[in-house]
């Protein structure tokens, strides 16, 4: 049995803790959240993920997990903090990993081990994470080892990818990678491949800026294609018919803590990556995109009122990180257009949220922006009678249109141009 003390309960640390905790493991969660810790400890989930609760409820019967605001000794340490972006340099804001290794330090001895799952840039582990570590006296490579082996889960499904989905463990030697192998292999289902550690910090990042770049594509083609008249959705669904083909949807921007962040990271110290700037650019330019399609609809109507069908950056989720449904928001503000909220899922957000009905009552005009199943089921004909008028926008081409069609709205997709029958 190893104790294994675990920075950070989000959305990756608190499911990774729970897996080890109830695989055999002593585990310590901490955060300086005092509201999550005590949450936790009260025995209650703090955010909805598919099997957490059960997974929670288990790990804690088991006796061998518990939170805290303060580290402890341990013989591993798993650092798991957001790294988020510096809006204003398209930097990583390292300060959360760099908290989390100051919290260390003092505890590190000899002969222990340090895990790094969070995302970051390549090199920082060595000359970011080491530096700090080493302020305890002891050296890496002769009195501890530090790995990294970045998560590739995705909210939604995020236990079953972190059992079932390969792992990537970059090291600083052949040892360091072989134990951190053995460690995660107590619940890790999936293949390992073993790598040096800046391998391993550049790989996360090469995946989503992959689709960070197919779903600008995606983005330009649905412009191109309300240019020209034709049905995008169509035309890739036929195009990916090609063996070696495929694109990704559009929609109304890219959020969550991954793809909308890891390209920046990609990028920070490097002065060859145009097409990664160029992919950033055209995704968070789709929100203006949204509101010109919204403004061409409501032509004519005098103080509009818009309704926002989902906030959550993704489908059947509470997760509004970096969802483009904020930079919708504040740019149909900046129009002059009243605004209502409706998501089923999301209950904390810095707009105020309302219920269906609420929501719709007196809009002009309905933007899906969100590919929340629950919105498919939504009988226009029940609301038809609550909007002053009838017009819908859907991003995501999640809604039946001859259904919005016969209810007497003017339904507006992306990407399906005028001409299309």
């Amino acid at each position: 049995m190893k104790k294994i003390c675990v920075l950070g309960l989000g959305y990756i640390g608190l499911p990774t803790s729970l897996l080890f905790a109830l695989n055999g493991n002593k585990v310590i969660g901490v955060d300086i959240n005092e509201q999550i810790v005590e949450t936790i400890n009260k025995r209650k989930v703090p955010f909805k993920e598919e099997g957490l609760e059960e997974l929670f409820k288990k790990a804690f019967d088991s006796n061998n997990f518990y939170a805290s605001t303060k580290v402890e000794n341990a013989d591993v340490f798993l650092i798991a903090v957001p790294t988020p972006l510096d809006n204003e340099a398209k930097l990583a804001d390292l300060k959360y990993v760099k908290s989390a290794a100051n919290m260390i330090y003092p505890f590190l001895k000899k002969g222990n081990f340090v895990i790094v799952e969070s995302t970051i840039p390549p090199a920082t582990s060595e000359k970011v994470v080491v530096p700090i570590l080493e302020k305890s006296g002891l050296k890496v490579n002769l009195d501890f080892d530090i790995v990294h082996c970045p998560e590739r889960a995705i909210p939604g499904n995020t236990i079953y990818e972190m059992i079932h989905n390969d792992r990537i463990i970059g090291g600083l030697n052949n040892r360091s990678v072989e134990f951190a192998k053995e460690l995660y292999s107590c619940y890790v289902k999936g293949n390992f491949h073993l790598t040096d550690i800046r391998t391993a910090e550049i790989c996360k990042l090469m995946e989503n800026t992959y689709r960070d770049i197919n779903i600008a594509l995606a983005n330009e083609f649905a412009q191109i294609a309300d240019e020209c008249g034709i049905d995008v959705w169509k035309a890739i669904e036929l195009a990916n018919k090609h063996p070696r083909v495929n694109i990704l949807k559009p929609g109304p921007g890219v959020g969550g803590h991954c793809i909308a962040i890891d390209p920046w990271f990609l990028r920070e110290n490097s002065s060859k990556s145009r097409i990664i700037s160029l992919s950033r650019e055209i995704n968070d330019s789709m929100p203006n995109y949204v509101i010109s399609k919204v403004k061409e609809m409501l032509k004519g109507v005098n103080q509009p009122m818009i309704t926002v069908f989902g906030i959550a950056y993704k489908g059947n989720v509470d997760d509004c990180r970096e969802t483009p449904a904020l930079k919708i928001l504040k740019l149909a503000e900046k129009e002059g257009f009243s605004i209502k909220i409706f998501d089923p899922h999301v209950h904390k957000f810095e707009y105020p949220l309302s219920d269906l009905n609420t929501a719709v009552k007196d809009t002009d005009c309905i933007v899906v922006i969100t590919d929340h199943d629950a919105f498919k089921h939504i009988d226009p004909a029940k609301i038809e009678n609550l909007v002053r008028n009838k017009n819908i926008l859907d991003t995501r081409n999640i809604l039946d249109q001859s259904q919005w069609e016969a209810a007497g709205f003017n339904f507006n997709l992306i990407g399906r141009g005028k001409n299309v029958s």
